[in-house]
């Protein structure tokens, strides 16, 4: 993976309508998204030239946006036509896109009502969020401090910028542990989801998962849950207890970063990737790829 800064990069950004070159699609330090929070984004990937679940991604975008009270000043269909666009100016069939709408300059407060509402598109080459081989033997999670919040007390089903703080700092901590990431628990200590992907699990033959109604419920989540279902799994969501994990023989987690990748250690509990999980790495696999079409 390149470590070249993001801002240092080549190449074109959608900003607020127009194509900018790269290094040029900047905002004031003093804009209301970065202080407070004001700001939603998606998380989406590109395979072979075509953007997977696109439309679903640009609709919760919008949902996003209007749970933290302001509305995207695009339609579904122009996000559409401007990631589409991104992808095609960005010369990458394979790719990452990254749309993100915040509030901007005008107020300076908690309250900014008269905020100009912007959005951006950017788009850029990213591989596996895990080491291939390491995903393979299925990665180590740690369990972190902070648990995902009472919907009462947050938007909890926003792709919220704000909602990924406690994320960042968990999965900060896991990394210096020697972890690749973080289970975390909600308010109530039921396991919830990692710090940028959801989780399930796998006891006879069935396949358990945290109910998502205390956090995001993934894009990817839904197409797993799907994939599992047509294969007559049986996919029960429920509330999961810590201690439940001893009696689970499979886990993997999944996101569109993190695709369907295994897990062999949550903590203290222990896991052995086996075929289940291998069946839907290979079942998403093939749901994600442009599908040739008939003559």
């Amino acid at each position: 993976m390149s470590v070249i800064p993001f801002d240092q990069r080549e190449g074109t950004i959608w900003f607020d309508g127009a194509m900018v070159p790269w290094r040029e699609a900047k905002i004031h330090v003093l804009s209301h998204g970065l202080h407070y929070g004001s700001s939603v984004f998606e998380g989406e990937r590109a395979y072979g030239g075509r953007i997977f679940k696109s439309r679903e991604h640009s609709e919760r975008l919008r949902r996003s946006a209007q749970l933290l009270d302001f509305e995207i000043p695009y339609s579904v269909d122009q996000i559409e036509a401007a990631k589409a666009h991104v992808l095609a100016t960005s010369g990458l069939q394979d790719a990452y896109l990254r749309p993100v709408a915040w509030r901007g300059s005008e107020m300076m407060g908690v309250a900014a009502q008269n905020n100009t509402i912007h959005l951006a598109i950017a788009a850029w080459e990213w591989p596996s969020y895990f080491d291939p081989a390491t995903k393979m033997k299925g990665i180590r999670l740690d369990i972190a401090d902070y648990r995902r919040p009472d919907p009462r007390t947050a938007p909890s089903t926003s792709k919220a910028a704000g909602l990924y703080m406690i994320c960042t700092i968990s999965k900060h901590r896991a990394e210096n542990k020697g972890y690749a990431d973080a289970l975390m628990f909600d308010w109530e200590d039921y396991v919830a989801e990692c710090t940028g992907a959801n989780v399930f699990f796998i006891a006879d033959g069935a396949i358990h998962t945290p109910q998502a109604d205390r956090f995001l419920n993934g894009i990817t989540r839904q197409t797993v849950i799907e994939l599992a279902k047509r294969r007559g799994i049986e996919v029960i969501e429920r509330r999961i207890r810590p201690e439940e994990m001893t009696g689970f023989s499979e886990c993997f987690i999944t996101g569109s970063a993190a695709e369907v990748t295994p897990v062999s250690e949550i903590g203290p509990y222990r896991f052995t990737p086996g075929a289940l999980t291998k069946t839907l790495m290979d079942d998403y696999l093939a749901e994600v790829q442009p599908r040739a079409v008939a003559a």
